[in-house]
């Protein structure tokens, strides 16, 4: 009995992995790596994200350069799902390793250009290879027209106007209204002038064509900096809100003064975050490959919880959303991320955004060829991009700070928002969407009037609407 038991706490592949020395006596270039089968190399790069930003978290950098090494025997941007995640992940933990050298990290990034219109075009294929925005469009309109049912002056103010599609549908909306069509307003904010132009050229022909008094004003800044009297509400007019993606842009909060408190803190957590990684038995790890790490597994119960909302707290978003407020909105529509990606330590935000990024990168490998161009600058220029600023960013710099749906709860409810549920008719047609794709991967669960839409059983955005309450 003793020997069966030995033998299989030895067969177990993530114990065999943490028992390898990760010094350089394995050589490189690590020949025996590439004779991993699919669901071990998936395992075992788990194995070296973790290890290697445990080394990072706690300085060893020697440490975690030698895994780096590793995984680059491994991770690949044109592999299968995990392969080309890893890649991105290893590519943020370096990133943030550099940062200790701000000279060295200037300086190899001293020549990159980021254009804007392939930013512009990066969002524009991710709205067309996934179907969350859609869905999210489709219910903050459906929102919007019950909302402004009997209204004559309906002012709607898009936090993100990158998108015509979702206000070309509502205009043919409201045009077919029983009472006729309202005086329709809309306030695009967007960095970008080029984008507001397009957006303003694309809403006038369509509200001409339908012969509905329209006019939109644009607002060239960004949503930090937005100046709330250039909104420009009138009396009179029935004001709906609408924020994709956006509000998560806001929480930047001063880290450096929450170690300050607490300079163990961060290295205390990171310590206890990849014990408990490197705890999980060898079946939930199986599993989490075979099924791409989304169908059957969430991180743990205690991550909505780990980061409480006071340690997250903004002024610059409660000030915000005190503003809008302010504005008297009818309604406001929030689409967020659906994880928690403002921990305070690196191991936390590393676990999260692995089974976040995971369902993404999943979601692609089910419904996009891999040679594909555009799949691979959505998850480089995007999710990579992302995945980047979660891992390699710290304070002010670190702004995709994606929050589970109860934070949002509890964040509007204490701006003095109450949550208006969304209607079955506007989740119906949804749910129709969804089944469109004719993927079964894609989901929609409904959460106290609110809709998270998820790839297999893990949860990735949520949509909610909200009013003032008085």
């Amino acid at each position: 009995m003793i020997q069966d038991e030995s033998s299989s706490v030895i067969s177990s592949p993530l114990q065999v992995f943490s028992m390898m020395s990760l010094s350089p006596k394995l050589g490189s270039p690590y020949p025996w790596l590439r004779e991993l089968k699919s669901e071990e190399r998936g395992l075992y790069l788990i194995h070296l994200l973790l290890t290697c930003a445990n080394h990072v978290a706690t300085g060893s950098l020697e440490n975690a350069n030698i895994s780096l090494e590793q995984i680059s025997q491994l991770a690949s941007p044109d592999g299968d799902t995990m392969q080309r995640m890893a890649a991105y992940f290893t590519e943020a933990l370096a990133d943030r390793i550099l940062k200790g050298w701000p000279g060295l990290h200037k300086a190899l990034n001293s020549t990159k250009i980021t254009l804007v219109s392939e930013e512009v075009l990066v969002r524009k294929l991710f709205f067309e290879m996934f179907p969350f925005l859609k869905v999210a469009f489709v219910l903050t309109n459906q929102a919007i027209i019950e909302a402004m049912e009997g209204e004559k002056m309906v002012h709607i103010i898009d936090l993100n106007a990158a998108e015509p599609s979702q206000w070309i549908a509502l205009i043919q909306a409201l045009s077919a209204r029983p009472e006729g069509p309202p005086h329709l307003r809309i306030t695009g904010i967007h960095q970008q002038k080029e984008v507001l132009d397009q957006m303003a050229h694309r809403l006038t022909e369509q509200a001409e064509k339908l012969d509905i008094p329209f006019q939109f004003n644009p607002i060239v800044s960004k949503l930090e900096n937005l100046d709330t009297e250039k909104l420009r509400v009138k009396t009179g007019e029935a004001l709906a809100i609408s924020s994709v993606l956006q509000l998560h842009l806001l929480l930047a909060s001063d880290d450096e003064l929450l170690r300050k408190k607490s300079p163990l803190a961060s290295k205390n957590l990171d310590g206890i975050h990849l014990q408990r990684a490197l705890q999980l038995n060898q079946s939930t790890l199986g599993e989490l490959l075979e099924k791409d790490m989304v169908n059957g597994c969430s991180p743990s119960p205690d991550s909505a919880s780990s980061s409480p909302l006071w340690s997250t707290a903004s002024v610059k978003a409660d000030s915000f959303l005190n503003a809008l407020w302010g504005l008297s909105p009818k309604l406001m529509v929030v689409t967020e991320q659906d994880s928690n990606h403002n921990g305070s330590t690196l191991m936390e935000r590393l676990l999260e955004s692995l089974y976040f990024y995971a369902a993404l990168f999943d979601c692609l490998e089910s419904t996009v060829s891999k040679a594909s161009l555009e799949r691979l600058k959505v998850e480089k220029m995007l999710f990579g991009e992302e995945i980047k600023n979660i891992i390699a960013c710290e304070g002010a710099e670190r702004k995709e700070r994606h929050e589970k749906l109860e934070k949002w709860i509890q964040r509007l409810d204490l701006a003095s928002f109450g949550n208006v549920p969304l209607s079955y008719y506007g989740m119906l047609q949804a749910r129709r969407l969804l089944q469109g794709y004719n993927c079964d991967g894609y989901k929609m669960k409904e959460e106290n009037g609110c809709v998270v839409i998820c790839w297999q059983d893990g949860s990735l955005f949520s949509i909610s609407a909200w009013r003032c309450r008085k």
